[in-house]
């Protein structure tokens, strides 16, 4: 398989030692994405500590170079933005290529497309597959124009923004943090107020780091689950200090490894607590998982603590359709660890995992049928019938380039009868670099 990241680099697990130790998981990317970004909107210097330095959030950063910010690293994870302001971006003279970048390539539409610049945005195999009219359908509102598109709006496309870019009140089709972040970060560069409904309350990173940076943001419930997000446009943001913490996202693939190896008590620090992010462990917990909050603290404006993990006997549970936006990148993980719970979970409403990176639906119960694990999937429901062993082994499990697929079913082997394959851990590097030796280092056995 030829992509962007070079040939495919095979890699697997076994089971072998419990697990033990204090570990650190990178910088959370939704924060990191959004440094970069608010960094080459706002006016002097933001410094960053602590940032996730993957594919995806490099492309990110090399991106707002292309549109005029100052960027610098200082030090592994620490780096210096010194920002163009909104309404200061400068033409890019290249293609902004976002690799993989799924969160990175959407947010910057609405960054690019509210400028009076024109700006052609592409990406790889993966990028290209992925819909993007769910993003150009609110920015046409807004008066940006689509040059030219791939097939069903997706990139390479071309985006040339207004003179003034016109506010709106948009309600969400679908729940997506992408969709509402990007804009929100159109609307920055709009006179009167933009304002976006959801029926269903998704990720608020891009509302805390608007407020962080000095710009007036109002929330308010909007029915029994949504909100109404209300942004006033053209404010002045100004440069300030971020500290990224631990991305909950990553942390999950230590946390399911603890919870399913006898024997296992780990602690993973600094992980971001965010409510809107911790679906997961709210599912675990429920599932009679032992995880422990310690040192619980405040981190750039969000809610960090260090997480005890130990091996539990976990048992099946149903999870309900409105938790996925505070979990929807955790999914293929909790199918593993339901692999490993007595009885049946039932994951509701899983339609936006269709749309990631793969069909993530498709691809995870692709990986459980190697495996051995009972499974089925009816509607957007994912369905696990889990036993205490698991065989494992099979043919490599299929990633279709998606980093997310090939960390859950690695930690999935550490546990498993059989020593278990991806055809490809290359990509890995887009959201956690550090993986497979973090693994290592808390005595798992994977090797690539």
């Amino acid at each position: 398989m030829s992509h962007a990241h070079g040939p495919a680099s095979p890699a697997s697990s076994r089971s072998g030692n419990p697990l033990k130790g204090r570990v650190r998981v990178p910088g959370d990317k939704s924060i990191s994405h959004r440094s970069m970004i608010f960094g080459l909107l706002a006016i002097g210097e933001t410094r960053v500590e602590g940032l996730l330095e993957g594919d995806d959030v490099l492309r990110t950063a090399e991106a707002c170079k292309a549109l005029g910010a100052g960027i610098t690293r200082e030090a592994p994870g620490r780096w210096r933005i010194r920002g163009a302001g909104i309404g200061g971006l400068s033409e890019p003279a290249g293609i902004l290529d976002f690799g993989n970048a799924g969160t990175g390539s959407r947010l910057m539409m609405g960054v690019a497309g509210s400028h009076p610049i024109t700006a052609t945005f592409d990406g790889d195999a993966s990028l290209r597959k992925r819909p993007m009219r769910r993003i150009l359908d609110p920015l046409a509102k807004m008066g940006v124009t689509v040059v030219s598109e791939a097939e069903g709006g997706r990139v390479p496309l071309t985006l040339r923004g207004p003179k003034e870019t016109i506010p709106i009140t948009y309600e969400t089709p679908a729940a997506s943090a992408q969709i509402k972040s990007a804009i929100l970060l159109a609307g920055l560069n709009s006179p009167g107020r933009t304002t976006v409904i959801e029926r269903e309350a998704t990720r608020d990173h891009t509302e805390r780091m608007l407020r962080h940076f000095g710009a007036t943001v109002e929330v308010a419930p909007h029915g029994a689950d949504g909100r109404a997000v209300t942004l006033q446009g053209q404010p002045e943001l100004r440069g300030t200090d971020i500290v990224v913490p631990s991305d909950p996202s990553s942390a999950a693939f230590p946390l399911v490894a603890a919870l399913i190896t006898p024997g296992s008590d780990i602690v993973i620090e600094g992980v971001m607590m965010n409510p809107l992010r911790t679906g997961l462990i709210t599912t675990l917990l429920e599932m009679g998982a032992s995880i422990e909050r310690l040192n619980e603290r405040d981190e750039g404006g969000e809610t960090v603590a260090d997480l005890r993990v130990r091996h539990s006997r976990l048992s099946g549970v149903t999870v309900p359709a409105a938790r996925a936006p505070a979990m929807i990148d955790e999914y293929p993980i909790l199918a593993v660890a339901a692999s490993f719970a007595q009885g049946t979970t039932r994951m509701q409403g899983l339609h936006e995992l269709r749309v990631k990176e793969s069909d993530r639906l498709a691809a995870v119960a692709a990986g459980l049928a190697e495996a051995g694990v009972e499974h089925e999937i009816e509607g957007d429901d994912l369905i696990v019938h889990g036993s205490s062993k698991v065989r494992g082994g099979g043919r490599p499990v299929a990633t279709h380039l998606d980093h997310r697929i090939a960390m859950s079913f690695l930690v999935m082997g550490l546990a498993s009868s059989e020593i278990m394959t991806v055809d490809d851990g290359a990509m890995i590097a887009t959201s956690f670099p550090t993986f497979i030796p973090l693994m290592r280092e808390l005595g798992a056995t994977i090797h690539d």
